[in-house]
């Protein structure tokens, strides 16, 4: 009598570990993780060393757009081929190693580059940053292989180790040393903490000889296009803070970065709707309903996070960075607005992937543009934010527009 009320709890447990939406908690606590690791860094390195850390992450997130290339790859082709999984994903992963050290290597190259440019004490953190994309790369293929197959415990399990590592590891060489260096040391040495769980849960599947792996050419072709729209995505939600750096004092710069915390935590908030809906968004049968229930909850997620910031700043000072940053609480709300059509414009571009359309891409690279000369005539962080602000929401109006009138045609490529 008691074996079987147990049973039935431990399968509940099971199904729910297993399901989409412990999915959707694991990603909130791994973006609230790494938003806790730049709030920390923020009060522990001050506006000034907190700039050029800000920088960094920021490079590394454009840097990362070979691994949701990968990712979006790896996904679509494993939902488009359903009993494939095994020759998919063998293929998958030995493009996903060679690209991993193609992007290692040019970010070495670069990293000089990187210190004159981002004005960092030495170029000791910018070769970190070439250390941290190998393994962000390679958890790209890993994870595009179990977002499509939706093994969403894996999955989960990736993303939980991309998060909390980072937030202990890096924050313990923050305290030891409160230097640009030991931020991204800590950095560096958590990002091979996901590449080790994806291979641990992928284990047994890549050791299996029953399944021959095809060419990887298509593969790496696919995931050019992908990395090519993503990365106007990413540069175009990163490059303010590069401009900052360059436009802006020391000071100024870091307080921009700051207000930065909360655009990029309203921006990653809603990251699981586009995880979870992209297999369905990549199947035409359900693409736009999956489209128009995820912009439905995002844009909901971005009006909430904007009403907090307005009526609770006060609050949201709190987490990035206090009284240090008390110069910019008057514009959290509008770094909230932009955070909100960020992540619409991410929404947008994951749906672009979904159906290999690429002429939508270059209108982001078209708004980088225009973010690098409106910008660079800034003087002031509320000018900046301003200038980006309108930028970004033209573009996410044009291509709002421009996907459901695509969706409303016969299905075909740009």
């Amino acid at each position: 009598m008691t074996a079987s009320p147990t049973s039935a709890r431990r399968r509940r447990l099971s199904a729910l570990i297993r399901s989409s939406g412990f999915l959707a908690v694991c990603i909130m606590v791994t973006n609230v993780a790494t938003y806790g690791f730049q709030i920390i860094a923020a009060r522990i390195l001050g506006p000034g060393q907190y700039g050029g850390v800000a920088s960094m992450m920021s490079l590394l997130l454009v840097a990362g757009v070979v691994q949701l290339g990968m990712q979006a790859t790896a996904s679509r082709r494993v939902t488009e081929t359903p009993g494939q999984e095994r020759a998919i994903e063998r293929t998958v992963l030995r493009a996903t190693y060679r690209a991993a050290v193609v992007v290692g290597a040019v970010m070495l190259i670069a990293s000089p580059l990187v210190w004159r440019m981002l004005r960092l004490d030495s170029i000791y953190p910018a070769l970190l940053v070439a250390v941290c994309a190998v393994p962000l790369t390679i958890m790209g293929g890993q994870a595009g292989v179990l977002q499509g197959e939706r093994r969403w415990l894996g999955l989960a399990m990736i993303y939980l180790a991309l998060g909390i590592p980072r937030v202990v590891v890096a924050t313990a060489a923050m305290w030891i040393r409160p230097t640009e260096g030991a931020a991204m040391a800590g950095v560096a040495l958590a990002q091979f903490a996901p590449a080790i769980v994806g291979w641990w849960v992928l284990r047994r599947r890549t050791s299996s000889v029953e399944a021959k792996p095809g060419p990887i050419k298509p593969v790496v072709v696919e995931m050019l296009h992908g990395s090519f729209a993503l990365l106007g995505f990413f540069a175009l939600s990163n490059v303010d803070i590069l401009i900052a750096r360059n436009v802006l004092s020391d000071h100024v710069s870091g307080l921009y970065a700051g207000g930065l915390i909360l655009t990029k935590a309203v921006l990653f908030l809603p990251q699981f709707v586009v995880i979870i809906a992209f297999p369905s968004m990549s199947a035409e049968a359900s693409r736009r309903s999956a489209l128009l229930k995820s912009l439905a909850l995002v844009a909901g997620l971005g009006a909430c996070a904007t009403a907090g910031s307005w009526l609770l700043s006060w609050l949201a000072m709190i987490f990035i960075g206090g009284p240090d940053y008390a110069e910019i609480e008057g514009l959290l709300w509008v770094f909230a607005i932009l955070g909100t059509v960020l992540s619409v414009l991410q929404l947008l571009v994951y749906s672009v992937l979904a159906r290999r359309s690429r002429l939508s891409a270059y209108l982001l690279w078209i708004a980088v543009a225009a973010v690098l000369g409106l910008g660079a005539v800034q003087s002031t962080a509320e000018g900046l934010v301003w200038a980006v602000l309108s930028i970004d929401a033209t573009l996410a109006a044009v291509l709002l527009a421009a996907t459901f009138w695509r969706l409303s045609q016969t299905p075909h490529r740009d």
